[in-house]
């Protein structure tokens, strides 16, 4: 949520409760944020309505339909890929590091190839755990 400019997990500005098994309860510090800890919760496309009484924020959690579970396995799917993308991002930049240090010569060309194969392999082992939480969170959330 955006709290005085800053991004902040609510965590860091409310309680967390959670009465029963199928409700989450926000207690604010400061009851004046109690609209924008709204915002957040709609903008994060999870599919949960807020609701507020002037000091605590509920939330009910919808019992999970086929439908609901399809929609979570998206979002699941959705930050897995996010995750991919990070971890390609981190070997591009290392690799643009090795050439670097190619061009200034401080490292030779068979150090180089040998460096972006363990850079390669270091990747494929995050791509692949990360595929395996995937397929693992997928099989758990489809479960009835």
């Amino acid at each position: 949520m955006d709290y005085y400019g800053t991004i902040t997990a609510i965590q860091q500005v409310a309680s967390l409760s959670i009465p029963d098994s199928r409700q989450i309860l926000i207690q604010p510090w400061e009851q004046k944020i109690i609209p924008e800890i709204e915002k957040a919760i709609m903008k994060s496309d999870l599919g949960l309505t807020p609701m507020n009484d002037g000091k605590v924020i509920r939330i009910n959690i919808p019992a999970l339909t086929e439908e609901r579970r399809k929609q979570l396995v998206k979002v699941v799917k959705k930050e897995a890929e996010d995750a991919k993308v990070a971890v390609r991002n981190i070997r591009r930049e290392i690799n643009e590091e090795l050439k670097k240090l190619e061009k200034e010569e401080h490292i030779s060309e068979d150090q180089i190839k040998k460096e972006h194969d363990e850079v390669q392999k270091i990747t494929d082992s995050f791509i692949k755990k990360i595929e395996e939480l995937l397929e693992h969170k997928e099989k758990e959330i489809m479960e009835v």
